[in-house]
């Protein structure tokens, strides 16, 4: 029994809105406060959009929608304000910040809560709202960095993360037991996308190497007079959708984004892009990935130190293709 398990809140405003690669990261946070503290009601404030992949998680009682795009504009920081007021009706009496920035601190202090963790590197300000500073690390991924709330909170740290996600089949344009490469090649962040010259050399050469399918997921625009040989599902997808195809996939090659995160969440093999992110801080968070940087595909590797940035070329594409062809041509049957 922990330390502090007489303290154990009744009611925890999990607060974490975010981008979807955070809102993965940071799952299973509550999902061990949900095993420690069983009888302790978990409120995760969630941004609408990623809401769909915390969808039937025992972990949480409730979730409460953070809606952001109301927020903009001159007058968004009074309906911010006026939204805030209200969080008080949740009645958490502790409050869990991994989101660390003013408006998430803000959140924390109109919730009334008695109690609030926070991670000691919050930006703008976030901490004059926190009753506990947790020490992070610098350079850790972010899987890393919000799991050492646990232990600030008296709970055990688990030996492996755990991941609650849909497992609903809900994507009927992909074929049932037959092995596919899932390539999703936009992001928004600057130089993260592939170019179209790139996206042609990938599938050129992963045609060239193997007959599975390939399926292009994501938001962006390729249009190719031949598209033999794959499904572009590219603006198509619900995510609930795209949960369902990166969990069944065989393979995935992606570039740094939450669809990226995800496939890792799942435990599915994947090969990850960054031109110029650290894989060390944002990767994929799986012993089954590989990434790209600098130039080099290789296992990722949390202690390695990044290299050099480079931009990704179609030789680099096809390379990647190579083994994406390789990695389906060894995957089983489901």
């Amino acid at each position: 029994m922990s330390k502090i398990s007489h303290q154990r809140p009744e009611n925890l405003l999990f607060i974490k809105p975010g981008s979807m690669g955070d809102v993965i990261h940071a799952l299973p946070v509550a999902t061990a406060i949900h095993r420690a503290w069983p009888e302790t009601r978990i409120t995760w404030i969630i941004d609408p959009r990623w809401e769909p992949l915390l969808k039937k998680n025992h972990a949480l009682a409730a979730t409460h929608p953070f809606p952001r795009s109301q927020f903009r504009g001159p007058l968004g920081i009074i309906r911010f304000l006026a939204w805030c007021r209200r969080l008080h009706e949740l009645r958490a009496d502790a409050a869990l910040d991994l989101q660390c920035l003013l408006r998430s601190g803000l959140m924390s202090s109109f919730s009334r809560a008695q109690r609030v963790w926070g991670l000691s590197d919050a930006r703008e300000g976030a901490g004059i709202f926190y009753t506990e500073r947790v020490p992070v690390l610098k350079d850790e991924h972010s899987v890393q960095r919000y799991l050492r709330a646990l232990p600030a909170m008296g709970i055990q740290t688990p030996e492996k993360p755990e991941w609650i996600l849909p497992d609903d089949r809900t994507c009927p344009a992909i074929p049932e037991k037959k092995p596919f490469v899932v390539i999703h090649p936009f992001s928004r962040g600057a130089g993260k996308s592939f170019d179209n010259e790139c996206l042609d050399a990938f599938l050129k050469t992963f045609r060239r190497h193997s007959d599975a399918l390939c399926v292009l997921v994501g938001a962006g625009d390729y249009s190719r007079e031949n598209n033999a040989g794959f499904l572009n599902l590219l603006n198509r997808t619900t995510l609930a959708e795209l949960t369902d195809i990166l969990r069944r996939a065989s393979f995935v090659v992606s570039v740094d984004s939450g669809p990226m995160h995800l496939a890792a969440a799942l435990g599915t093999p994947l090969l990850s892009i960054h031109t110029w992110s650290d894989p060390r801080r944002v990767g994929p968070f799986s012993e089954k990935a590989w990434i790209w940087q600098g130039g080099e595909i290789r296992q990722q590797n949390l202690s390695a130190a990044p290299l050099p940035e480079k931009p990704f070329t179609p030789n680099d594409a096809s390379e990647a293709a190579k083994l994406a062809a390789s990695a389906v041509s060894s995957a089983p049957q489901t």
